[in-house]
């Protein structure tokens, strides 16, 4: 499931007609995956109304009229800005619909299902009145809403909105638009499908599935050990927040960490050890870290939950960044605006939005909306990994990869989700091999534990502790899905 910039599809339209499979030719195969992805969704006895513009976005919808049409569907076209011109490939979809013998053109909007054919990936504001009396009135229709590729009026690369057309199921072509995952502009796709429309998946930019995340999460051996599984060392908590730690060091250990040392004030390794006994302490840890001093072999390690801002972070975090070999997780109050080095192993960075303003210089409402740009582009430039925190986590990678989680709900709005988030990271950094796949698939299970949750509990009422116990739920299905793949 690939995400498709505006000048991605440019390109892999213009890539497409130089190796002789022509606007026209995409179009009819546009219009023929919709039929198949609409059909799953209504009925015979339902009228449907495609309101289709003058571009490329109506033509899809003309040929997706004519499918239906000759499937028997009660279809009908609204044309509210005129017929397109004969000579672009959609007239010449027209004319060949008129041509089989059918006068579906209509004035009448009024149907069981709209589909929105209005104004497709080229769209840029300001939106013309007359499209926006279009979608206000299409908006206004009690009826099932379907888009093609995007909602009319919303921006493919940017989840800015000025006015937009509601969809209930958005049926989007070749692949997603970043802004299926941006905010506000997510909120007016309503459900999303890819349509294969008969080109080759390419890009850097794609979701991580289910199906993803079973098929690289790492089988358990027989003969395994607790050494195979490798030793996460966790730097968190402090005499005023203890459960930032134990929240973390759950994490870890309920996926899958052989062993766990956890760095942390004396005060904080007594109020929590009662609730980890798995796992061992160096007391101070987080000062000792700042001199220069580190555990031996450690896999991985994650620094701040429950640590306050303070110098002897910085001296932390350069301490660990100095071992090339060690994948790191910087969390909470090791985030900070700096200047990072090129390293063998990218330092990982788990901010949410606000902290990825405090470091990007970036106002949150623009990191919201353009989530997928904002963190490609600081992962890139830093030389870091970027987990993005919040709706739709966007993970970003310093060669240019993005993937974005599917899981996860408003019930992981809670403090103390991202504390067990680097604590599931962490562990995952010490039974994975790669560190990509590491990172994609503690964030989806992290998510999914969210998902578990409202399919019996509300979302006000999940916490943070119950992230852990969710986890071998979630992990049981994961390697289901794994054996399944193999």
């Amino acid at each position: 499931m690939h995400i498709y910039s505006e000048k991605e599809i440019r390109e892999i339209d213009h890539q497409a007609e130089k190796n002789g499979l022509p606007v026209f030719t995409l179009m009819e195969n546009a219009g023929a995956g919709l039929y198949k992805a609409l059909a799953g969704k209504i009925s015979k006895r339902q009228t449907v109304c495609i309101a289709a513009g003058k571009g490329n976005n109506g033509g899809d919808g003309i040929v997706l009229a004519r499918y239906l049409l000759i499937n028997g569907y009660q279809a009908s076209i609204y044309l509210p800005f005129g017929p397109p011109d004969e000579s672009s490939p959609a007239g010449k979809h027209l004319a060949y619909l008129r041509a089989c013998g059918y006068n579906a053109e209509t004035e009448w909007l009024h149907a069981d299902v709209l589909v929105d054919a209005l104004l497709g990936t080229g769209f840029h504001p300001p939106l013309k009145e007359e499209a926006a009396g279009v979608i206000r009135a299409l908006n206004e229709e009690k009826a099932m809403k379907v888009s093609i590729d995007l909602p009319s009026g919303i921006q493919a690369d940017t989840g800015t909105v000025n006015e937009g057309f509601e969809a209930d199921f958005t049926l989007c072509l070749h692949g997603f638009k970043p802004s299926a995952f941006l905010m506000p502009s997510e909120r007016y796709y309503g459900e999303t499908e890819v349509v294969d429309i008969g080109l080759p998946q390419t890009g850097n930019k794609r979701v991580w599935s289910g199906e993803d995340a079973g098929m690289t999460l790492p089988a358990i051996h027989s003969t395994a050990h607790k050494g195979t599984f490798g030793t996460g060392y966790l730097l968190a908590g402090s005499d005023t927040m203890p459960g930032s730690a134990l929240l973390a060091a759950k994490g870890a250990i309920r996926s899958g960490a052989g062993k766990l040392i956890i760095g942390t004030s004396r005060f904080a390794a007594g109020a929590i050890a009662g609730a980890v006994p798995e796992a061992t302490y160096e007391i101070d840890g987080f000062y000792k870290t700042a001199k220069g001093k580190l555990p031996d072999k450690i896999k991985a390690a994650a620094i701040g939950p429950g640590l306050e801002e303070e110098d002897a972070m910085e001296r932390c975090v350069k301490t660990l960044l100095a071992e090339e070999d060690l994948p790191v997780v910087l969390d909470a109050g090791a985030i900070q605006k700096r200047k990072y080095s090129k390293r063998k192993i990218p330092p990982i960075l788990t901010p949410h939005p606000g902290e990825m303003s405090r470091i990007t210089g970036l106002s949150i409402e623009d990191i919201q909306s353009r989530r997928i740009e904002a963190a490609g582009q600081y992962a890139k430039e830093q030389h870091v990994i970027v987990v993005l925190k919040g709706r739709h986590t966007v993970m970003a990678f310093p060669d240019g990869d993005v993937y974005v989680n599917p899981t996860g709900n408003a019930a992981l709005a809670k403090g103390g989700s991202g504390d067990s988030l680097t604590g599931i990271i962490l562990a995952f950094l010490c039974t994975h091999s790669s560190i990509k796949e590491a990172v994609a698939n503690a964030v989806y299970l992290h998510g999914s534990t969210a998902d578990l949750w409202v399919e019996s509990g509300g979302e006000r009422s999940m916490a943070a502790s119950d992230i852990p116990e969710l986890i071998p739920a979630v992990m049981k299905k994961l390697e289901e899905k794994r054996r399944r793949a193999e």
